[in-house]
């Protein structure tokens, strides 16, 4: 059988989603018998503020084009805040773009970003009014806000957890996710995004947090992971990871 070669194009301290998106494509394997292999470009990211954030979406041509010479069939751009940072609808703009600079010559190279995925996953699952818990201290979460309501998804509660420096970020313990969650005002809320930040783990708590509170529970990293595995022609669908990987896609990804 064959291997699907997933790219990454990483901020340079990441530590989250090169663990947390492979574990998520092993347990559809385990499931399907579909073989995956990872491979990333990194870019500098040290501080989450808005110029080290546009600093790092400068370096995204030169990661899409590395991992176009590795012939990936997707590359996932993981830093949803990074391309949320660039204004309205940026994902929109920037996927185009690091396609095309990844395609080769026999073949495109889909680009899936963390941004886009949350967006697409929220509004194809039906979520119109989310609550939300970032790392972030409390003006990019604002700009989390924003961002969604462009799509006319609106935020109803958040927390954020002021943490600036990324590799703290990555260090967080994802079982004190709950009780962050036991802050958050669900009454209105359709859905719940546990993780707005690719950084943040999450995957431990995500199917014990949909669980207790009775919410779909999305991550970044769960809905760049549901895009990956459509964008080569699988089934989103992984056992234990929360409302993303647990229903069948309305509008499909085109596959390689």
């Amino acid at each position: 059988m064959p291997q699907h070669r997933i790219g990454l194009i990483v901020p340079s301290s990441n530590t989250t989603m090169e663990t947390e998106v492979p574990e998520l494509l092993h347990r559809h394997g385990v499931a399907s018998g579909e073989r995956f292999t990872f491979h990333s470009s990194r870019a500098r990211l040290h501080t989450v503020d808005p110029e080290s954030l546009h600093r790092m979406v400068g370096e995204g041509t030169r990661c899409a084009r590395e991992l176009g010479d590795a012939r990936v069939h997707v590359v996932g751009y993981a830093c949803l805040i990074a391309l949320m940072a660039e204004g309205p609808r940026a994902h929109e703009r920037i996927e185009p773009v690091l396609a095309e600079v990844a395609a080769t010559a026999e073949d495109p190279t889909p680009i899936v970003s963390s941004a886009g995925a949350l967006v697409r996953t929220l509004l194809d699952l039906g979520l119109q009014r989310v609550a939300i818990v970032t790392p972030y201290l409390p003006a990019l979460t604002q700009l989390v806000f924003g961002y969604l309501a462009a799509y006319d998804i609106e935020v109803v509660d958040s927390v954020s957890l002021g943490v600036a420096d990324n590799h703290r970020v990555g260090e967080l313990d994802p079982g004190g996710l709950p009780g962050h969650v036991n802050r958050l005002d669900l009454r209105r809320a359709d859905g719940l995004v546990l993780s707005a930040c690719v950084q943040m783990p999450s995957l431990p708590s995500v199917q014990t947090v949909e669980d207790s509170v009775g919410l779909p529970v999305v991550t970044a990293a769960t809905a760049t992971a549901r895009e990956l595995l459509a964008a080569v022609g699988l089934p989103a669908a992984v056992p234990g990871a929360g409302a993303a990987l647990a229903q069948p896609m309305s509008k499909p990804l085109p596959s390689r």
